[in-house]
């Protein structure tokens, strides 16, 4: 394994220039993926948990005011942050609710259709920044899968053809002046796969989360207006 390792090295200090930038480059790329992915897996892991949380709790209590004090402990939670926005744009078309607890003894909502639609809206850019917030350096992922092996070919073909070039000013092309040249040109293609396959596994996995919470959240979006629109109906005698 230690000769492996100082075969490796050896190799890449003994690339040309072009394949040491490339390789600079699809290291950049791969710490760059790293870092993202072990960030995202955290937030992903916390934003599932705490909406459950929230979740669990919002349906046990059924009641707005309780489940607004909830929210705001659970900063990490995407459907308690929509929540959050939803029920302050609530607060404003309804004056029975403290503007700085956000608490009430009962949510009794004498409003329109107009002002549901105030909140409905307010709902859909909450979702919308939510959505933005989830996915951000997300794409690079996909992008480092995309381009880092192109990237490592081209290194690779940039070494081969410099490979041949000795060759032709040697006039030899024997094996032992072959492989070295051609092995080291090879180090950009493995580089560039160690680089994309990572990136594309975890980009499939987060965005596969990612549309489980955006699921979550416009469902959660249409519960809380039916809730509001029960409540209006019985303060408008419409319902018991």
């Amino acid at each position: 394994m230690i000769s492996q390792g100082i075969n490796l090295i050896h190799m890449v200090s003994n690339a040309g220039l072009m394949v040491q930038f490339v390789l600079f480059l699809l290291l950049f790329f791969s710490v760059s993926s790293w870092a993202i992915i072990i960030m995202k897996y955290q937030y992903v892991r916390r934003a599932f948990n705490e909406s459950a949380a929230f979740n669990d709790f919002f349906w046990k209590r059924r009641n707005l005011s309780d489940a607004f004090k909830k929210a705001k402990e659970l900063d990490h939670s995407p459907i308690a942050r929509v929540f959050r926005i939803g029920y302050v744009e609530l607060k404003k078309l309804n004056p029975s609710v403290d503007a700085k607890t956000g608490q009430s003894s009962d949510l009794s909502i004498h409003m329109n259709s107009a002002g549901t639609a105030n909140v409905s809206r307010a709902l859909r850019r909450a979702i919308n920044t939510e959505m933005s917030r989830m996915t951000q350096m997300v794409p690079f992922l996909a992008t480092t899968g995309n381009t880092a092996p192109f990237i490592g070919l081209f290194g690779t073909v940039w070494g081969i053809m410099n490979s041949f070039h000795s060759i032709g000013l040697r006039g030899s092309a024997n094996l032992a002046v072959v492989a070295p040249g051609i092995s080291e040109a090879l180090v950009a293609t493995a580089a560039g796969l160690l680089a994309a396959i990572p990136a594309v596994i975890a980009f499939n996995y987060f965005m596969q989360k990612i549309r489980v919470i955006e699921s979550e959240l416009q469902s959660f979006s249409a519960d809380f207006l039916n809730i509001i629109e029960r409540d209006i109906l019985r303060a408008n005698g419409g319902g018991k």
